[in-house]
């Protein structure tokens, strides 16, 4: 049997955004990365944590990270936080993955983890079409979707916010591979990285986010089911 084709080859630049003083950060990422065949692909972009504004910060890396992609003239660029983690990788979900994306007309934003508002099947088993809702940890732009982002200037919009306001044609792969939250967060406020701690942490929500809306019209279905047999079970309780 032939042997399996790298799937991140089709990536033809590969970044991730570290904070300058997360050494343990890196450290942990690329043992991440060597445990799914990227250790040597992937450009560590060190950037020093903004005084003032964090968002502000974290909308200049990824913006410097796709602009430093497009001038290496990539036609794919994946971008990481220094946070992630991979459970369940398939090399061949993401081969074929590779594979629907280069037969579509056009595609903008390819998405590895992060929560949606909506999922839809695809003639591709691996690859669900997302409505984008936000988690910028592991994505990747295709080359003309990337040139109009970066034209966008900093106005105080977080840089996810940005993503979904523009979240035509954004594809994820399924199940997603790549999760963040186990560290300490340097990209939220504290109450907000607490409050996604108690409800289980953020592996947790992207996993419920996900089954959910991929069986959503199941869930619903269930539990409209579940509300005409209660309603059924008291009239007869009351009548009887």
């Amino acid at each position: 049997m032939a042997p399996l084709a790298d799937p991140w080859l089709f990536f033809d630049k590969i970044y991730c955004i570290s904070i300058d003083k997360r050494l343990d950060r890196r450290t942990e990422a690329k043992k991440q990365f060597a445990a799914v065949g990227l250790r040597e692909r992937v450009e560590f972009e060190l950037v020093t944590k903004h005084p003032d504004n964090q968002e502000k910060g974290i909308f200049q890396s990824h913006m410097h990270c796709l602009h430093k992609g497009l001038q290496a003239g990539a036609r794919h660029i994946l971008i990481f936080e220094d946070d992630i983690f991979f459970q369940d990788f398939n090399a061949q979900s993401l081969l074929q993955a590779n594979i629907f994306l280069q037969n579509l007309p056009a595609w903008n934003g390819f998405f590895l983890g992060g929560l949606s508002n909506k999922m839809t099947r695809t003639e591709e088993q691996s690859v669900v079409k997302i409505e984008y809702r936000c988690l910028a940890h592991a994505y990747a732009l295709n080359r003309p979707f990337a040139e109009a982002l970066v034209q966008e200037p900093w106005n105080g919009i977080p840089f996810d916010n940005l993503l979904r306001s523009h979240c035509q044609d954004f594809f994820a792969l399924y199940p997603m591979i790549a999760f963040q939250g186990r560290a300490s967060t340097d990209n939220q406020t504290i109450v907000l990285d607490k409050m996604r701690r108690f409800f289980g942490g953020l592996p947790f929500i992207q996993k419920t986010n996900e089954t959910f809306q991929r069986h959503k019209q199941l869930i619903v279905s269930l539990h409209l089911l579940f509300l005409a047999a209660l309603t059924l079970f008291i009239m007869i309780s009351w009548a009887g």
